[in-house]
């Protein structure tokens, strides 16, 4: 084209501050179809899709859950970078509500002691509660996580933070139908030491299935990070700043719930859903 126009090569080449060969060179890949195109499409159908919150690994597994497709996680690696599809990254969430305990409350021994790598279903759950804002409102969410599957195995949410929400939280995990489990006792139930797990009714309820309380050290979240990893993701998934009353929001929790432990793969399960590594693990220990 260049040469068409009467144009030299040489001059433009030196104005423009690249060498012949690289023009030469940059004229031969021109001409040719974007090899990548193809997949960058698939890619990013299953990343918009994700509202841009999808990393490397949940597009692996979407590529072969959802199109039975096969990639090898360093070209999505490579392809994303090179078609600008950068994930949102979770922020750190700053906030965290300290309420202070009467002498009548008591704390328990560390059991869990961050041993998370727990390979029984049923054996140790975790539990916590964060908040949701809403409509310029806050809502609170309780839920039960069992350790060693991921599956969110009860879960609450409430307009205030009085005490029922973990006791209705645990209603509801004696009323799961899909849990096999003929009764809780023995099972270990971990939490902080925030002012709900430490109160002399949760106590009495918890030691009347016949579980077993297991707490964190004071300061320290990490001792019961699974439950916090997963209110991260929750918040990170869940539009909840979009509805408009409470019903909503609740409706929005249940869908997710369900989505969480049914839809959601995840790369440390074996690259299944909590229920199906759940069930992999109940044929495993058998």
């Amino acid at each position: 084209m260049i040469r068409k126009l009467g144009l030299n090569i040489k001059l433009l080449c030196c104005i423009a501050s690249v060498s012949r060969s690289g023009y030469y060179q940059w004229l031969k890949r021109a001409d040719k179809p974007d090899k990548d195109y193809d997949d960058y499409l698939l890619i990013k159908e299953l990343f918009e899709q994700g509202k841009g919150k999808y990393g490397f690994r949940t597009i692996q597994m979407k590529l072969i859950s959802d199109k039975s497709i096969v990639m090898n996680h360093k070209k999505i690696i490579r392809i994303k970078n090179k078609y600008r599809l950068y994930t949102k990254i979770r922020r750190i969430n700053p906030y965290r509500q300290i309420m202070k305990k009467t002498m009548a409350h008591r704390s328990f021994p560390n059991l869990l002691d961050r041993n998370f790598r727990q390979t029984v279903p049923y054996k140790v759950f975790c539990t916590d509660i964060t908040y949701l804002p809403y409509n310029n409102r806050l809502a609170y969410l309780s839920v039960i996580k069992d350790i060693a599957t991921g599956e969110a195995v009860a879960w609450n949410l409430a307009a205030n933070l009085t005490l029922p929400i973990v006791l209705d939280t645990i209603k509801n995990l004696k009323n799961n139908q899909t849990l096999p489990l003929a009764s809780l006792k023995g099972i270990v139930i971990h939490s902080d030491q925030g002012f709900h797990y430490t109160h002399p009714e949760y106590i009495r309820v918890i030691k009347r299935l016949g579980m077993i309380q297991s707490m964190s050290r004071k300061g320290n979240c990490i001792d019961n990070a699974p439950i916090e990893s997963f209110f991260g993701h929750c918040k990170d998934d869940v539009e909840f700043r979009s509805c408009k009353t409470f019903i909503e929001l609740k409706q929005l929790i249940s869908e997710y719930m369900h989505y969480y432990n049914n839809k959601r793969y995840q790369w440390n399960l074996k690259k299944m859903t909590p229920v199906s590594y759940r069930n992999h693990l109940l044929i495993v220990c058998k």
